[in-house]
Formats: structure tokens, sequence, C-alpha cells
């Protein structure tokens, strides 16, 4: 089984260019399998030797561990995948995990910001100081581009087409897509390039870094993440505002400015257009709740007759 797993992992990282991320997560899907089996089963069996009733033990122990359905569904999502790759390398005869049944999680409406309070958030940072300026364009660029936080601390200098103002971004499974950078973004990464050379001491293999901690090192998405929960703070806004609630702040935006819904998937870099419509969910919420206050005739008058 070990093996088989090294080989599922080998393939996804080769044939599929999944994120160092994605292998981690998988990693740690297969070690809960593993204990389970060993505490339960006794041994790890071979996958030819994995059958339903086992996988579906498994499942029936998530749910008693009170495991999010978010995490069950990634769980099985793995499983699925990996008896299919041994099914194919012949490992299998059949696939054991197709059968599983998926909990269903919902889809919950993402968290957005204002207008207002977009705002208050980019301009939180002091300029006065270099790291207040590396913060204003790291936000900046996460509102003007959507980029996930990976996708921003990934960014090289070379990913920055300064005369066509768009930047060469590398999403989920290394696929590259061309995000446009807005006017109030290229202003802050003009100024945060002018002091970046000369307030940090740059080791040659971070140099091509765009965005660097004070120590000279490429950012990483938990600083990013700390850095931005201080602003949060700063401001009163809602503790649970994240990195991605700029990439949720930017879809809603643009949708209630009037982009169609492929475009925002192409800007987005979503894979489905499924994802991206939840968006639409959110804009016609916000347009209900505006009738409703504004409207003189959106809510039924006591005593009214027709």
């Amino acid at each position: 089984m070990h093996a088989a797993v090294d080989g599922f992992l080998r393939s996804l990282r080769v044939e599929r260019n999944a994120s160092p991320l994605t292998l981690k997560s998988y990693a740690e899907d297969f070690n809960s399998l593993f204990d389970y089996l060993q505490d339960r089963v006794g041994r790890i069996p071979e996958p030819s030797e994995t059958d339903i009733s086992m996988l579906r033990g498994y499942v029936a122990y998530l749910h008693e561990c009170q495991y999010a359905k978010t995490t069950i569904a990634r769980r099985l999502a793995c499983l699925r995948s990996f008896f299919r790759y041994c099914a194919r390398e012949k490992l299998t005869s059949s696939n054991p995990a197709k059968a599983l049944r998926t909990p269903r999680t919902g889809r919950k409406l993402p968290g957005f910001l204002t207008t207002q309070q977009t705002v208050s958030l980019i301009e939180a940072p002091l300029t006065d100081q270099p790291s207040g300026l590396r913060d204003r364009a790291m936000l900046e660029t996460m509102y003007s581009a959507g980029l996930r936080v990976a996708e921003l601390v990934g960014l090289n200098l070379s990913d920055w087409d300064q005369d066509a103002n768009v930047l060469r971004v590398r999403g989920k499974g290394r696929k590259e897509r061309i995000a446009p950078v807005g006017r109030h973004a290229s202003m802050a990464l003009h100024k945060w390039l002018a002091v970046r050379e000369v307030a940090l001491n740059v080791p040659t293999e971070d140099r091509e870094a765009l965005f660097l901690n004070r120590f000279g090192k490429r950012l990483t998405t938990r600083s990013v993440g700390r850095m931005l929960e201080k602003y949060v703070k700063a401001n009163g806004l809602d503790s649970k505002t994240s990195p991605h609630s700029l990439r949720h702040t930017f879809a809603t935006h643009m949708l209630d400015g009037g982009a169609d819904l492929r475009s925002v998937q192409e800007l987005l870099g979503h894979k489905s257009l499924t994802t991206t419509q939840i968006y639409t969910h959110v804009s016609t919420q916000r347009m209900r709740e505006t009738y409703d206050k504004s409207h003189p005739h959106s809510q039924p008058t006591r005593g009214r007759k027709s």
C-alpha cells in the first residue's frame, strides 16, 4: 500500500502538476486512513485487498470523530482518485471507493468587504516605512487582480510586465494566467520597488521574489495572514476577514460593476464556471437587500387593499 501511495503522489506531481500544498494534504489523508486500518483491521492491506466495507468503516469513523463534512468530502475524493490510479496501474481490479457517498456540504456564500471597507483596509498601512509601502502594495495587488495569497507570495519581479501592466500568475496546478493590474495597485508597486533594494539586504536566492520580509526572504502565506489580521483589527473589521476575503471582494465588486461571469471566471483562474457562479448569489442578495431598503413599494403596507 505504501508503495502504491508513493506512486500515486508522484503521478500527481509529475502528470497533474499538483502543488506542494495539495500533495501535503493528500499525504495527511492517507496517514489518517492508515491509522484507522492499523487500529481497526490490525494491518494495512494492499490495494487489491482493500474492499468497500473497509472504506465504509473508515467513513463512519470520520463521522464519529465529527470531522467537518468538507474534510470528509476531500478525503473521499482522495480515495477515489487513488483507487482509480490503482485500477489504471493494474494494482486493483476495480475502484472500491467509487460507491462511497460524499456528504452534502452545502455552499457557503463567500465573505466580502464593502467598497468603503476595502479602501479603509488598503489605506491602513503607514507608508512612511518600507514595510508599510510593501503592505500597501500587497493589499492593492490582491484586490486589484483577485489573487489567492499563495499566488501573491509566489510572484517574482519578472512576473510584472510594467509596460502592459499585467501580472503572470501561477495558480492551482501551476496553471498560468494573465491578470490585469489597476492604476492604484500599479502606483503602490512602483513605490514599493523604489525602496525594496535599498531597504533590504536581499539574499541572492530570494532576489527574484517580488515581496520580501524584513530579513530579505520571500514572504509566506502565513506572514501575509498575520499582516492582514493586524490591519483588520486596527480598522474594526470582521475578525473573519482573511487574505481570501479580498479575492471574494474582487469578484463581487466586478459583478456588481457589470462584468460578465465568464470574464470573472478567467480573471480568477477558475477551471469551472460553476465555481464562479456562487458570486452571482452574493450580488443578487445585495441587489435584493438594496431594493427592499430603497423602493417604497418593496414591502407590503398594512391595511392596504388591492
